[in-house]
């Protein structure tokens, strides 16, 4: 039986777009990029994250050798989008929206003709910010394609179940059970999947998802003691366990969870080592 191994490798490139349908007007474009909506454009640095996978040669124990990786981004990716205005210099973006997911797009049809005989790309992920991210993945025929977009608030909590005893919250809870709670940092990720609309590109409106993340979760939660102050903990216990769940209810009373587009998944990073996703299923 032959192992199959990921290989990852990541490029770099900075570039300008817009968006921006030329032919419409400000009103036209306002009404399907939202803010964004400029012609001017505006730049990133972005990061391109490439997974090739196969078997093991059994000469080199490599899947493929990282130089070949490295020409193939350089040549096909970097050298034609960097230091590029994007839909206005590269002929791929004169026709769509140069978004996140249709650079994943690019990126993967650049890419995979030119990997070696049993290596398959297996995904790209482009990051624009460091806050929002775009992949494209492909197992055998299918091919997905997400958009996710990071938040952060600042909330305090104490683990403790009404029902278990005193001692056994202390027991099981530790200095978690603190009567008057503690903190955290929390960074949540919202990943939408589905087809991109073929008009904007996008799978979803960013000001949108904004608006929806803004007002489910950071004004609900933020600095906020989720035991004492947010309805929704009042009869359950506020694990990150429990707030990841709790944040996809609320998300899903306004992002559909089964049509297209659709919310895929919830991640919540209570701290650096700890962290929990929720995508909606039951046992």
């Amino acid at each position: 039986m032959m192992m199959i191994v990921d290989l990852k490798r990541r490029v770099r490139f900075s570039a300008a777009h817009n968006y921006w349908i030329n032919g419409l007007s400000l009103e036209q474009n306002e009404s399907l990029f939202g803010a964004y909506a400029r012609a001017e454009g505006h730049g990133h640095n972005y990061l391109v994250e490439v997974t090739a996978s196969g078997g093991l040669d059994e000469r080199t124990g490599m899947v493929v050798n990282i130089a070949e990786i490295d020409h193939i981004l350089k040549s096909e990716v970097v050298a034609v989008l960097d230091g590029r205005f994007l839909n206005k210099e590269v002929e791929y973006f004169l026709t769509r929206p140069a978004t996140l997911e249709n650079i994943s797009a690019f990126v993967f049809e650049r890419t995979s003709p030119r990997l070696p005989t049993g290596v398959a790309l297996t995904g790209v992920r482009v990051w624009e910010t460091t806050d929002l991210w775009a992949d494209r993945t492909k197992r055998g025929e299918t091919m997905s394609v997400s958009l996710t977009r990071a938040y952060d608030f600042s909330a305090s909590h104490r683990l403790h179940s009404k029902k278990l005893t005193d001692d056994e919250n202390r027991e099981i809870f530790g200095k978690c059970n603190n009567p008057n709670g503690h903190g955290h940092n929390y960074e949540v990720e919202v990943t939408i999947s589905g087809e991109p609309d073929e008009r904007t590109g996008m799978l979803y409106s960013l000001e949108a998802l904004d608006q929806v993340v803004e007002e489910e979760v950071l004004l609900p939660f933020d600095h906020k003691h989720l035991n004492l102050d947010v309805p929704d903990f009042a009869d359950r216990n506020p694990t990150s366990e429990v707030l990841t769940v709790v944040i996809w209810e609320r998300l899903a009373r306004r992002i559909s969870v089964s049509g297209n587009p659709r919310l895929s998944k919830v991640l919540v990073r209570e701290t650096a080592r700890n962290s929990f996703e929720y995508r909606g299923e039951e046992i």
